[in-house]
């Protein structure tokens, strides 16, 4: 029951917060002149009656509050409205553009996670090896190398040599996993490794300096003088105890992440979220702005509620009340 209760007043109060995320880009919109996405519309050649009818047409010339309103009720009723450019409907904008984007976050997260922790664990286990510090080097430059560098790199050194001797198994492009499992890795494992490129260094670094400053606590010698197995030790005191911070991080990176990883997205020509939304910002096409703000809101408030269910089943101490 305790759970229970927990989750209502996370999701009122995750509500609280998405509302007050999409009334911000709301308004937002209307701190800048509201003319300039009917002049873009019109064309640079129109007329300022032709301005005006444009803005008229698009109902921005009804006071704030009143478009304010129609803008909630279409939210209750689950209705993000059209884009002002295509007049296509952000809910079927959104069908097309997020699996792409969820792809790409959850994949990536898996091989952060599976090599950043693995890499943590062992250098914070082995401390001042030869290990260590080459993968403390790594780590620096895993940290120092742009997304977009990695990802063009990853391009010219393997997309490009595997496609000129007849390997077109990896390639660019969004392909969904119902088009078969094997041509969906084949198009994302590459954005998958360039974005777990940079994430699995920063988990690096975080698991190995939490696991470093555990393994001095008193506990962790109060089992060692008992003759508790070395492996016991490590994994089923320390690296428990030490990974609370790292999932603590990781409900921020993936809820940040789902929200745009435009960079990925564009240089491997995904589509996705983020690409269309930082279109969208350009061409103060307000409808698509709120639409995607809201569902970027959505994935960081679902992942904290996570990530606190988690940091409770990780840290007895931690109690969900």
């Amino acid at each position: 029951m305790a759970i229970i209760g927990y989750l209502i007043r996370r999701i009122l109060t995750g509500i609280l917060v998405i509302w007050l995320v999409a009334t911000a880009a709301f308004l937002l919109f209307f701190a800048r002149p509201v003319g300039t996405v009917a002049r873009q519309l019109a064309g640079k050649a129109a007329t300022p009656q032709t301005i005006q009818e444009v803005i008229n047409n698009l109902g921005l010339n009804q006071p704030i509050s009143t478009q304010y309103w129609h803008f909630l009720d279409g939210l209750v009723h689950g209705n993000l409205g059209y884009s002002y450019f295509t007049q296509e409907s952000v809910d079927t904008m959104l069908k097309q553009d997020l699996p792409a984007t969820v792809s790409l976050v959850v994949g990536g997260m898996v091989l952060w996670l599976l090599f950043g922790l693995t890499v943590g664990i062992i250098s914070a286990t082995r401390a001042r090896s030869a290990f260590d510090r080459v993968s403390s080097v790594l780590v620096l430059v895993g940290l120092s190398m742009p997304t977009f560098v990695i990802g063009e790199l990853l391009i010219l050194w393997v997309f490009q040599p595997l496609n000129q001797h007849g390997i077109t198994w990896i390639d660019t492009g969004y392909s969904g996993i119902t088009s078969g499992l094997s041509s969906f890795i084949g198009h994302m494992i590459l954005p998958w490794i360039t974005l777990a490129a940079v994430q699995a260094a920063v988990y690096t670094r975080l698991s190995r300096g939490q696991l470093l400053d555990t393994l001095g606590e008193d506990y962790i010698r109060t089992a060692r003088a008992k003759g508790l197995p070395e492996r016991r030790v490590i994994f089923r005191h320390a690296v428990r105890a030490a990974m609370t911070p790292v999932i603590s991080q990781l409900g921020v990176d993936v809820g940040t992440l789902l929200g745009g990883v435009v960079i990925t997205e564009t240089v491997f020509g995904l589509g996705g979220i983020g690409q269309v939304s930082v279109q969208a910002v350009f061409q103060d096409n307000l409808p698509v702005i709120v639409g995607f703000v809201i569902i970027a809101a959505i994935f960081v408030v679902v992942a904290n509620i996570l990530v606190d269910l988690v940091y409770a089943g990780l840290d007895p101490r931690v109690r969900i009340t």
